[in-house]
């Protein structure tokens, strides 16, 4: 009786129909490929050139400069706040103002002079002025107001260096994501070659009959149980991509469905890299933007206190302007008077209702709730910086140890091969040596992503410029 075949499935037929099922399969691809292979050459020809070209890690967080949308809301935040700076400004700015009426008054309703006196006011009236009015003293208001312009300017500015830096890790974490994921597909299918080719070494001893058929059940079971993590190894690449293009802010075509042609340029590689923990605590207690504005946000809330007090205190103000308007004791329109006035104005407010005191106090316990988030903050900066340390020595320990793994897993499957063919070691024995050649290629590619990435958050919490270190 002759051995059953096995068909591309892995599934057993009498001999014949192995032949048979080939040529269907062969048959099918052949009516197809064409309008396969056209469609995806017209996908390739039809997309822009920067999804296609070489892209380095430098060049993908310059795009993210340019092109995220984070980033982008953010910059409009920027403008956004430099525009309530010019308004907290213009307290201490001269205004120009201007104003003109006109009336007309019913002659039944207007007054006259008794005593019979021949002068009678005129119906119509118009006037026009222009005055020129600043500010000398406000209670330290004024001062004050130039002084929270800038501050709130320097916090704009570090809120916005904020939001850069976070967008700069992420998108350096994706970068080192889409990596990992490419070096994955390329170990576990090298896994399932490595277990084919012990499949068809057993298929061969088998119909030679040296071997049982036991042992290519357990070589098929083995590539059957290898196939997943590939499966899963190409979505997830997929994703990794996906991740990354919605960061550097791309509109993928709608031709694109699953597999972004995006062609990284940078490897996974372990820079030395040191550092120590006391000085990455103070540079992080220094450089940190997110503390820098919380800094200005405590004194921006110290102006708000001199603001509120001044409400005990007078204003003063001078004034120059021109006047026009008609002559009222004559209905000649054209009559008209004009000249120049300037002046000065004082106002205080004796008895306000408690309103400056009540300011007062909430501008005071606004400050003190700044100085107690700036305080916490400051001890999560650091415990973050703690964290990021030990993330990093760990990943740096783990890529240590595996430095020679990988060569000892490979020269272990050699010998458990020789072995095998000898005769005095087993399939199991080569099984399991594949199993742990798989998993120190797996554990070397991990190791590697997670040094970069804890590298990058490490160098985040200490607060260092993401695009300088990412290209050392």
């Amino acid at each position: 009786m002759k051995n059953p075949d096995w068909d591309l499935f892995g599934r057993c037929y009498p001999t014949g129909w192995n032949w048979f099922a080939v040529g269907l399969i062969v048959a099918a691809i052949g009516l197809r490929a064409p309008a396969q292979t056209n469609s995806a050459a017209a996908m390739t020809t039809n997309l822009p050139a920067w999804i296609t070209r070489p892209l380095p890690l430098i060049d993908a967080l310059n795009l993210a400069l340019q092109q995220n949308s984070a980033i982008r809301k953010a910059n409009a935040d920027l403008e956004a706040a430099y525009g309530v700076v010019v308004q907290t400004r213009a307290v201490a700015m001269p205004k120009i103002r201007t104003t003109g009426n006109y009336t007309d008054t019913d002659p039944g309703a207007i007054d006259t002079f008794p005593l019979g006196v021949p002068i009678v006011q005129a119906h119509q009236n118009w006037r026009v002025d222009v005055q020129i009015v600043q500010s000398i003293y406000e209670g330290g208001r004024v001062l004050s107001a130039l002084r929270a312009a800038r501050l709130a300017r320097e916090q704009a500015l570090l809120q916005y260096e904020t939001a850069v830096a976070d967008t700069l890790l992420a998108t350096r974490v994706a970068y080192y994501d889409v990596l990992l994921a490419a070096q994955q597909i390329v170990v576990n299918e090298a896994s399932v070659n490595l277990l084919a080719k012990e499949l068809e070494d057993q298929q061969r001893r088998f119909e030679a009959g040296t071997v049982p058929r036991f042992n290519v059940l357990r070589a098929e079971v083995a590539v059957a149980n290898a196939r997943p993590a590939l499966i899963r190894a190409r979505n997830d690449y997929r994703i990794a991509k996906n991740n990354l293009s919605n960061l550097l802010g791309y509109n993928l075509p709608r031709g694109v469905w699953e597999d972004i042609p995006l062609q990284l340029t940078d490897k996974l590689e372990a820079e030395p890299y040191s550092v120590e923990l006391p000085a990455a605590i103070a540079e992080a207690l220094e450089k940190r933007t997110e503390l820098g504005a919380l800094r200005k946000q405590e004194q921006l809330q110290r102006e708000n206190i001199i603001n509120a007090k001044a409400g005990y205190k007078p204003s003063l103000q001078i004034f120059a302007g021109y006047d026009a308007h008609n002559w009222p004791f004559s209905d000649d329109l054209g009559q008209d008077r004009h000249g120049w006035n300037a002046g000065a104005q004082v106002s205080w407010d004796i008895f306000d209702g408690l309103l400056t005191r009540g300011r007062v106090q909430q501008a005071r316990a606004q400050q003190e709730r700044s100085q107690a988030d700036l305080d916490d903050s400051g001890r999560r900066v650091e415990l973050e910086v703690r964290t990021a340390y030990s993330s990093f020595i760990e990943a740096r320990e783990v890529l240590q140890s595996q430095q020679k793994v990988q060569e000892e897993a490979e020269e272990a499957l050699r010998l458990a091969r020789a072995r095998a063919e000898a005769g005095t070691g087993t399939q199991l024995d080569v099984l399991d040596a594949e199993t742990s050649l798989t998993q120190a290629r797996t554990t070397q590619v991990q190791a590697l992503h997670d040094y970069a990435v804890a590298r990058a958050r490490l160098e985040r919490a200490v607060g260092r410029d993401m695009i300088g270190t990412a290209g050392e």
